[in-house]
């Protein structure tokens, strides 16, 4: 998997969101202390930053500043190798054979990433990846009780790299009712435990209970409707590329149907499944987990569909050679790969280099999906409008006011309000975007005074150079 990972290399650094938590990285560490209030943007008015990944900011900051993108990669290609790893522990110390084991994990972790639907990806360089990975091992401890204990200090990280810590009380209840229902009250009581501890842990993070407060405004806000990620998985399909992730999800649900009296797959193993399953219909970042979660029921299930008798030792030598094989590869591919990693030219130097030469401290309106570029490019020297850190950073009415212009149709009266509002100097904005074009230097006089690959700057009449 981890060679199938590499070659994707170009998509892992194709998360929008990767230049801000390098830049936020890059302050924390050179201020040597976590900012409660963002310094890159001019329309924050009073509104604290919830920064709920400081930790992996400053982590992938610190490996990108002496190892470039290509530590980023050997990052995010090593957690996924460690996911890989306790999915098969899973699938094993479930039962499953290995041969089994070996193909459901094999295609869980293929389609996990969601590589198709770039780029909303879950094993990429940002903090998903810690979310991917504390997720899988939560699960994996919690099939056995003997190392509950030693999961409130994975939380102390967890909650330091991602919002998504929330999930790992959503594996332990789902644990502990199944305890309940079995009447094993030794690991109710241990699972209780556990996250109570875990509960605890989660306080130890700069932001104190605030941590709470900063993960709500990313759950159940009015943003989620207008970003890909959170909208349902109906909306993320690509054809071709979903159509064996569709044949998974229908396979699973076959197998379930036709094992479901099975009595060697624990009920826990069947409600994660489902449960993130019917999520991810409804909110495709979701979907991800369902295709890790299954992975253990998938992999008993094909264990009564493999015949009997298979010659066990042979297919472990085949697996392990396979194993050893894919290690040589790994080498070469990532020496191919190496001088082609680079974030996408979404915003290239070129284009901030002449916005720092000509719209230095200017009040630039950018579009959502460049924010990030934005500030790791020209660190607060061009001061942006908006990014993808949404209602974490912005106020509401800023967010509100902003997805009325997100339209492929113009509307003129909504972008009159915004640019008189917010005393736009200038507007960075998509090049085909042709509408928009015709709006602004057409109908109220403004000039195109740059044209990149991807965006197109624009200057109200008083700004021309």
């Amino acid at each position: 998997m981890s060679v199938f990972y590499a070659s994707n290399a170009s998509l892992l650094l194709s998360h929008y969101d990767l230049g801000w938590h390098l830049a936020a990285g890059e302050l924390i560490r050179s201020e040597a202390r976590i900012p409660f209030q963002d310094p890159w943007a001019f329309t924050l008015g009073t509104k604290q930053w919830f920064n709920l990944s400081w930790l992996w900011d400053v982590i992938a900051s610190f490996i990108f500043e002496f190892a470039g993108y290509g530590g980023l990669i050997a990052l995010v290609v090593a957690c996924g190798a460690l996911i890989v790893g306790y999915l098969t522990s899973a699938c094993l110390i479930s039962g499953a054979s290995a041969l089994a084991t070996c193909i459901a994990v094999f295609v869980g972790c293929l389609l996990y990433p969601a590589y198709e639907a770039a780029p909303n990806i879950y094993l990429a360089a940002s903090p998903n990846v810690a979310t991917m990975l504390f997720s899988v091992i939560f699960y994996r401890e919690c099939l056995r009780s003997a190392k509950l204990l030693w999961l409130p200090l994975l939380m102390m990280l967890w909650v330091n790299l991602h919002g998504g810590f929330v999930l790992g009380f959503m594996i332990l209840a789902v644990f502990g009712g199944g305890a309940l229902i079995r009447r094993d009250w030794n690991k109710l009581k241990a699972i209780v435990l556990a996250g109570g501890l875990c509960f605890a842990a989660t306080f130890v993070n700069p932001l104190g209970w605030q941590i709470y407060q900063g993960v709500a405004a990313t759950l159940g806000h009015f943003v989620q409707g207008n970003i890909g990620e959170w909208l349902p998985y109906s909306h993320n399909i690509e054809l071709p590329g979903s159509i064996p992730g569709m044949i998974y999800i229908l396979a699973f649900a076959a197998l379930e149907i036709r094992y479901r009296a099975s009595s060697n797959i624990r009920l826990e193993m069947r409600i994660l499944s489902w449960m993130f399953l019917a999520l991810g219909l409804h909110q495709f970042r979701y979907m991800s987990f369902f295709f890790l979660f299954s992975a253990v029921p998938v992999a008993l299930h094909l264990d009564q569909l493999l015949p009997r008798r298979l010659p066990q030792l042979k297919i472990q030598q085949a697996l392990l050679t396979a194993s050893l094989v894919a290690a040589c590869v790994l080498p070469l591919v990532v020496v191919q790969i190496g001088p082609a990693v680079a974030l996408p030219e979404m915003l290239s130097e070129q284009d901030a280099e002449y916005l720092q030469t000509h719209l230095a401290h200017s009040r630039v309106l950018n579009h959502w999906n460049v924010g990030g570029y934005l500030i790791l490019l020209t660190h607060g020297s061009v001061p942006l409008f908006v990014d993808g850190r949404a209602a974490t950073a912005y106020p509401d009415e800023l967010l509100r006011d902003y997805f009325k212009l997100v339209h492929w149709e113009v509307d003129e009266r909504s972008w009159d309000d915004v640019l008189q509002k917010y005393r736009i100097d200038a507007v960075l904005w998509l090049t085909g975007h042709e509408q928009l074009r015709q709006f602004l230097v057409g109908r109220r006089g403004w000039k195109e005074e740059h044209t990149g690959l991807y965006e197109s700057v624009y200057t109200r009449p008083a700004m021309g150079h």
